[in-house]
This record gives structure tokens, C-alpha cells and sequence, in this order.
């Protein structure tokens, strides 16, 4: 779960570098290149089917952690429930199951509104100085017309920010990667990571949303 998990944090920082891309105001142009270049090279190529190994799975060792701690605990729960965890987030830590689920809700909507688009060649093309590629912009351009869709986006992102402001320094704790001195700081780089990386995603659908 730990390495999958931060596989997977390294992983959004590079997805919101290219995507902030959507934001140059430039008709698409970057956007459309960088996706024509991280979809074309080999070594990229080869990556991306580490990362969809890596989501399933954290999913699935999610999900079979979540059962084994509800089995653990009984239909009735612990005697004694405990209701804040020292340095955590109380509410992402006892609800990390959910959140997760809901996640992977949204990834495979993400997945089938843009990723399996491309794949089927369904997308439009643009042309740059006489080379041809897909207009994903386009097709990301006309989702984010949908309020139902920008609203189903953030809130999505909120849900990701409380799974990551838990699951960040979580991940640290369980390599046991423990120190009064280097802790803290873990602690508060992963809640700057929990807050500022799904607010720039978040941000995207809104800004595009208002341009109109």
C-alpha cells in the first residue's frame, strides 16, 4: 500500500504539470503536443502501464485492508472507539476505505471520458506546422461545458485531498521512515501536497468552465 501509494503521489505531480498546459490560452496547442509526446514515447508508453498496474493495485490491497480491519473489529466494533489518531486526520483515517472506493468511481469515469476516447481514435485532429495529432484539448474543452461534470470534478478532488492528507504521511510511517526530526516535516509537506496538488486539478475544469 505505502509504495504503491507514493508511486502513485508521484505520479499526480507530473499529471498536473501537463494538464495545468490546458490553461496556456494558446487554442490548445501545448496541451496537445505534450499528449502527443507522453503518448508516443516508448519509455513513457511503458511507464503508464506500470502506473494502471500500480492504481489496481493500491485499490485492491485497499479494499482487502479495509475488510480485514472491519472483520478484525466485529459487528459490534472495538470496546473502545478511538476518535482522534495522533498526527492524522481523523476523519480521512477511519473513512479511507470510502474515500478510496469513491476515487476509483471517478478514475474510471476520468479514464473512459478521455483515456479510452483517445485509444478508440474517436477524438478530432489537429494540425501544427503540417503534423497531425489528436485535438484532445478539444475533447477536454467540451466535458468542461458541463457544470454537472466540473461540479462531479472537484468534489472528487476534495475527496482526494482528505485521502491524501492521510494516506501521505501514512505511507512515510509505515516504511518506517520515523524521526522527532524529520516527522514534523513529513507531516507538513503532506498536507501541503494533500491541499495545493488537488486545488491546481481543480482548479482546471473551473477556469476552463468560466472561459466558456
Amino acid at each position: 500500500m505505502s509504495l504503491t501509494g507514493l508511486f502513485l503521489i508521484i505520479f499526480l505531480i507530473v499529471h498536473l504539470v501537463g494538464n495545468l498546459q490546458l490553461l496556456v490560452g494558446d487554442g490548445g496547442e501545448a496541451f496537445n503536443l505534450y499528449a502527443e509526446f507522453m503518448t508516443t514515447n516508448p519509455l513513457i508508453k511503458t511507464s503508464s502501464y506500470l502506473l494502471y498496474a500500480g492504481i489496481l493495485l493500491h485499490a485492491f490491497q485497499g479494499w482487502a485492508l479495509w475488510r480485514k480491519n472491519r472483520i478484525a473489529r466485529g459487528s459490534n466494533g472495538y470496546a473502545v472507539k478511538v476518535n482522534k489518531v495522533a498526527g492524522t486526520n481523523s476523519f480521512a483515517a477511519s473513512n479511507m476505505g470510502w474515500l478510496g472506493t469513491i476515487i476509483f468511481v471517478f478514475l474510471m469515469v476520468h479514464m473512459y471520458q478521455f483515456w479510452l476516447q483517445m485509444k478508440m481514435g474517436t477524438t478530432p485532429i489537429a494540425t501544427y506546422d503540417g503534423h497531425e495529432v489528436q485535438d484532445l484539448y478539444a475533447l477536454v474543452s467540451t466535458a468542461y461545458e458541463n457544470i454537472g461534470f466540473v461540479i462531479f470534478y472537484v468534489v472528487s478532488m476534495v475527496v482526494i485531498g482528505y485521502h491524501l492528507v492521510h494516506g501521505f504521511q501514512s505511507a512515510f510511517q509505515t516504511l518506517g521512515i520515523n524521526h522527532r526530526k524529520y516527522t514534523p516535516f513529513i507531516k507538513g509537506l503532506g498536507k501541503a501536497y494533500a491541499i495545493l496538488v488537488p486545488l491546481g486539478f481543480a482548479i482546471i475544469p473551473i477556469v476552463m468552465y468560466l472561459r466558456g
